[in-house]
Parts: structure tokens; C-alpha cells; sequence
């Protein structure tokens, strides 16, 4: 049954979470309101079809471990900055993820998955205690065909994403695009949920007047879309090592205190 869902709904979550049945501790802990309101969310409401989808994603995590992914095992593929979480948020204080396909330097599967992996669990560590989704930025600056990741690649990243990290997406920047791009993504919209659709803004930074469509998201004075020359691959690997070391520390503080409760203390 198809319902219509709202966050104040105590009696769904209850719901869930008990046809999700036995979870082990670190499940339980990943199994947060929050996040079964993510999931349901991305079912229309639909108890059955959000606990597939969540036992599918716990199953991801379990033999996937996207949190063990370090630094070492991607450093390759953020090595040119095509990829990266940007030093900026909205005005919300999202993160953003920023990618530029012209920086593509690998060729690599398992590398390029790895990296979108590891860059989502990133960011998302870097969430306000009120918001739950990021913000993305995709700029075609420059970009070639040849720039293009393996259609394989193409498809398990758009798995992971949509199947894993549902309702994760705020807003999704395209930036200075071939106008190509534009007219298919229309010829497509009948396909494409329309919810999703609307996140997507079209930005051109030869046209000013473009920018008024993220103006709502973004503060335009201070907005700075020239990538060109940002990325500092040395200073990146500083930051992201850091924060290994501060998410570490945060999982095992939140993993003691959900077995302190847990064992009734």
C-alpha cells in the first residue's frame, strides 16, 4: 500500500523497523530514524519495498565496507581533481561534491567506484544536524566524449547511488553543459521521476543570467563556479586524512554509546 509520508509519522518508522526484524548492532546504528524516513521516502511510503531496499543497502555495507576505504586506496583517482568535496557549502551548509569529467585520468572500474564511495561517505560526515542530503556540482567545461568512465562504471555508480544513498541528492548543478545535454535530459523527463527532475539545474557561466536558477540554493555573491587551477591534490590528501582519523573517532564514540544503551545502562 502506497501512502503519503510524513516525517512526523512516529507509527511508520515503528513500522519498519519491525519488519526489518533482528539487526545486528552495527545495522541498528546505520538503522537510524533518519534513515528510514530516507527510505521510505524513496518507496512512496511502501513498508515492503523500503525494507528491501534498506536490507539490500545493509547488505552493500556489510560486504562492500565503505567505510573502510582510506585514503592510500583512492589517492590515485583523486590525484587530478576530477572528483572532490568542495571547501564551499550552500545555504543550508550542505556539502557539495564537485565533478569535472575533463579531469578524468584513469580507466580504472573498481578505482572509480571506490572513489565515489569514499567521497559520498565524506561528505556526508560533514551534514548539519538538520539536513540529511548534499549538493552536487558536475562541470563540462572542456568536457570530450573521451572524457567519459566505462559504461560500466557509468552504471554501478548510478546503482550505488539511487539503490544506497536514496534521497541524498538536494541539488544537482550542470554545469556549462553542451546544450545537447539539456535538450536530452527533456526528451527524457517523461522517464525520469520528477521529483529528481526538478533537482537539476542547467548553469552557464558565459550567461549571468543562468545563475538565477541556483540563487535559491547558493549565496551568488560569494559563489565562485571556476574550478579551473582550485584542486591542490597535496593539501586534498591532508584533509582527507584528517578526517579519516575524526570519522574514526566518531563511530567507535557512537558505537559505545548505542552498546551502553542498548545494554540498558
Amino acid at each position: 500500500m502506497h501512502r503519503i509520508l510524513t516525517c512526523c509519522d512516529v507509527s511508520w518508522l515503528e513500522e519498519l523497523r519491525n519488519a526489518l526484524g533482528d539487526l545486528s548492532p552495527s545495522e541498528a546504528l546505520y538503522c537510524s530514524d533518519a534513515c528510514l524516513k530516507r527510505y521510505l521516502r524513496a518507496r512512496n511510503g511502501n513498508i515492503s519495498q523500503a525494507k528491501a531496499m534498506l536490507r539490500e543497502t545493509l547488505q552493500w555495507r556489510s560486504s562492500y565496507k565503505p567505510g573502510s576505504i582510506r585514503w592510500e586506496d583512492v589517492a590515485e583517482e583523486f590525484k587530478t581533481g576530477k572528483m572532490f568535496r568542495a571547501c564551499f557549502t550552500d545555504k543550508l551548509g550542505r556539502p557539495v561534491i564537485v565533478m569535472i569529467p575533463r579531469n578524468q585520468n584513469t580507466r580504472t572500474h573498481e578505482g572509480q567506484v571506490k572513489q565515489l564511495v569514499y567521497s559520498m561517505e565524506n561528505a556526508l560526515s560533514y551534514l548539519p544536524p538538520d539536513q540529511d542530503q548534499l549538493a552536487w556540482i558536475i562541470d563540462f567545461e572542456g568536457f570530450s566524449y573521451f572524457n567519459n568512465p566505462p559504461l560500466k562504471t557509468t552504471k554501478e555508480v548510478a546503482h550505488i547511488l539511487q539503490s544506497h544513498y536514496p534521497e541524498r541528492l538536494a541539488v544537482g548543478i550542470v554545469l556549462n553543459a553542451p546544450k545537447i545535454f539539456e535538450y536530452t535530459l527533456k526528451l527524457w523527463k517523461p522517464f525520469i521521476d520528477l521529483t529528481t527532475y526538478k533537482k537539476i539545474r542547467f548553469v552557464y557561466t558565459r550567461d549571468p543570467s543562468s545563475l538565477k536558477a541556483v540563487e535559491d540554493v547558493f549565496d551568488l555573491k560569494t559563489l565562485d563556479l571556476n574550478f579551473k587551477g582550485k584542486y591542490d591534490h597535496a593539501e586534498y590528501a591532508r584533509l582527507m586524512k584528517a578526517d579519516e582519523m575524526r570519522i574514526k573517532s566518531f563511530c567507535e564514540n557512537a558505537s559505545s554509546n548505542f552498546e551502553y544503551r542498548m545494554n540498558g545502562q
